[in-house]
């Protein structure tokens, strides 16, 4: 078991503590304030709430959450040590001397700095890297990692086991590279608002109902190649080129912060979004973010890559008596008005079952590439408790039948406890995909589905097996 200290509890590190815990790791937090423990537990509900959604296996069992007075003990035998205090360089000094101090020299030392470089940080002798999460930062994959070279190597590899994506930036400089970004979008949007051509609202309206949706899965380079036409990148910038030389924009200016330019924002931002509080926002979001991330997971585009490949690390459950084909938590997509889950997803979760256990017999990705698969032909569906959002889904793959073409299966759906919540018994038929017609499978795939049929075939038989589906021969 490998543990993280967190020094500093605020939303950025309790989105820290959030990853870790819930990828398994220990962590122990280190903060001063008496409502730390309060910040960190709410910000853990939320992450336990939307996390576990983004995946189809169930994550690590959490790790041990435990507060800390005292520095030394934070730190101890800490494989990881993140600084999330505020961005005020003298405050992140003296915090850097500590952990030095008490810290094993194996340990990466991460800063969430947004804006200081590495030489800033460590020009009293300390030896931070940058590690700069975005929030929340137990769902947006993205950590821009500035430093000495073989730490953030180190780094590279321990983020990307809690399903993280390090991207490492070439030089250092103010900012690093997506606050730059966003410096220059907030920028421009105060001198719109300030000028009246829009109110925050409407201002963000324009980015989520446009190019937001865009960066989210292409970026901006990759969305503006495709503007380019058959002609690419080279078009784009010889048609819209002579644009960047029209004053547009007032980049290299900063509107007065005055307390009217303040209260113009706020007001309309409470009028925006101060029907709902802070965490229910949060909720809001982290929801969003679940939804669009799980529909970028089909593509592997953007984050949905980074969550497959981390998700191809998490393990696999042992066997008991039946094959494990499921185990995850039941997404909140899966809830309906009722606050159950919804019919159609007890299918959706017998046939992500269907699709392990074809896994498991040798009709995986590159057999259905080669040309053969199974295809459901009948499926017969009982409905015997609630299963509500967050709760422990497993389900057991047990075959009734397996020989020729067919291939029947009985899929038990437990909640939590164990306790059925559901069965489906499904009807396959295998298919030759070429010529979109019925077919026997391999000789590897026909002998491991007859083996599961002859070690299935002394268990007993789940009450109206068999009576359902695959009656007509």
């Amino acid at each position: 078991m490998k543990t993280a200290a967190i020094i500093g509890g605020g939303v950025i590190g309790g989105g820290w503590a959030a990853r870790f815990l819930l990828n398994g790791w220990d962590v122990r937090v280190f903060d001063p304030d008496p409502e730390a423990v309060r910040k960190i537990n709410e910000v853990l509900a939320n992450a336990r709430r939307s996390l576990p959604s983004l995946y189809d296996k169930a994550l690590p069992a959490e790790g041990a959450l435990t507060f800390h007075s005292v520095m030394a003990e934070a730190v101890a035998e800490a494989a990881w040590i993140q600084e999330s205090v505020p961005e005020r360089l003298d405050l992140k000094h003296k915090i850097h001397a500590q952990i030095e101090e008490h810290a094993p020299k194996s340990a990466i030392i991460g800063s969430s700095t947004s804006g200081f470089k590495p030489s800033e940080l460590n020009a009293k002798g300390a030896r931070a890297v940058v590690a700069h999460p975005f929030n929340p930062v137990y769902l947006l994959p993205l950590v821009e990692l500035v430093g000495d070279a073989d730490s953030c190597a180190q780094a590279s590899d321990l983020l990307r086991e809690v399903g993280m994506y390090p991207l490492t930036v070439r030089k250092e400089i103010d900012a690093h590279i997506a606050d730059r970004l966003l410096e220059a979008v907030w920028r421009e949007g105060l001198w719109l608002i300030k000028d009246g051509i829009c109110t925050t609202e409407e201002l963000d309206e324009s980015i989520r109902m446009g190019f937001g949706l865009r960066w989210a899965q292409m970026g901006l380079f990759e969305t503006y190649r495709i503007a380019g036409g058959e002609a690419g990148m080279k078009h784009f910038m010889a048609q819209f080129g002579p644009a960047l030389e029209w004053p547009w924009t007032k980049l290299m200016d900063v509107p007065e912060f005055t307390e009217e330019l303040v209260d113009l924002i706020a007001g309309q931002s409470d009028a925006q979004s101060g029907h709902l509080s802070i965490r229910a926002l949060e909720r809001l979001r982290d929801d969003n973010l679940v939804g669009m991330m799980r529909a970028l997971k089909k593509s592997g585009s953007g984050a949905g890559g980074v969550i497959n490949t981390h998700e191809a690390t998490l393990p696999v459950p042992a066997p008991v008596e039946l094959p494990i084909t499921v185990s995850r938590p039941v997404p909140q997509s899966w809830t309906d008005y009722n606050g159950h889950i919804n019919e159609a997803h007890y299918t959706e979760a017998s046939a992500q079952a269907t699709d392990r256990f074809m896994e498991l017999i040798g009709a995986d990705a590159d057999y259905i590439a080669a040309g053969q698969s199974y295809f459901t032909v009948e499926n017969h569906v009982r409905f015997l408790d609630e299963l509500h959002e967050g709760d422990a889904l497993t389900v057991t793959t047990q075959v009734l039948q397996g020989t020729g073409k067919k291939m029947h299966l009985f899929h038990r759906l437990f909640g939590p406890a164990g306790k059925l919540a559901a069965t489906v018994e499904t009807l396959l038929l295998h298919m030759d995909l070429n010529a979109r017609g019925t077919s026997l499978p391999s000789p590897e795939v026909a002998d491991k589905l007859t083996s599961y049929a002859a070690a299935h075939a002394g268990l007993p038989l789940p009450e109206g097996a068999g009576r359902h589906v695959g009656q007509r021969g």
